[in-house]
């Protein structure tokens, strides 16, 4: 974990605490040391450094392959961040990933996709479950709550003073979520298992 990684973990939780009243739970969850998916719903463009700031790992991103020019892309570059084209996964950002957690490191995916439209959960898509498969490591889900008032679709600037707060679940091991390659829809059930775990945080 870089010096640079450690300090925008630690400006993002004042920030947070600060300005949005930040919580966290299950903190004990986290595994403290292998490879692991971090799953998440997906309200804001806060939410990798909310679900991130006090994660104890060298926890990296996923972000679009459009942003990594200019001080923009220097400054995700040095944050974790992997490209990724928002229609497909490739096969070149698919090494990238399982050699990042073939190093034990951990990975944020956001398995619906996309930023919510209305705060509310929505149908997981196949490519974290092709992810998990692929990887055949254990998944965290994880929950966030408060980001899409603060800075959700439509919504330009932050407002100030509303409450946010990440918590993490139990573990999922890789054997209970995986149906077995002789399932059509093997992808699909890895998906919506992983998102009913987010679902039942509390």
């Amino acid at each position: 974990m870089s010096k640079f990684y450690k300090f925008a973990q630690f400006a993002s939780f004042v920030y947070f605490r600060l300005f949005h009243r930040f919580e966290i739970k299950g903190l004990q969850n986290v595994p403290i040391k292998g490879a692991f998916i971090l799953a998440s719903n997906h309200l804001s463009f806060i939410d990798p450094p909310a679900l991130g700031c006090r994660l104890p790992r060298n926890l990296h991103y996923f972000a679009r392959s459009t942003l990594f020019s200019g001080p923009l892309g220097f400054l995700i570059s040095n944050l974790n961040s992997i490209p990724v084209n928002r229609d497909h996964l490739d096969l070149k950002t698919l090494k990238t990933v399982l050699r990042v957690l073939g190093e034990g490191h951990p990975l944020l995916v956001f398995p619906e996709g996309t930023r919510s439209v209305n705060g509310l959960l929505s149908e997981g898509q196949r490519g974290v479950g092709l992810l998990v498969a692929k990887s055949s490591v254990p998944v965290l889900p994880a929950r966030i709550e408060g980001a899409f008032e603060i800075l959700g679709k439509g919504k330009l600037i932050p407002r100030i003073g509303r409450k946010l707060q990440v918590s993490y679940g139990p573990r999922l091991d890789f054997k209970d979520l995986d149906p077995g390659k002789a399932a059509d829809n093997r992808y699909e059930l890895i998906s919506s298992r992983i998102m009913s775990a987010i679902s039942e945080i509390k």
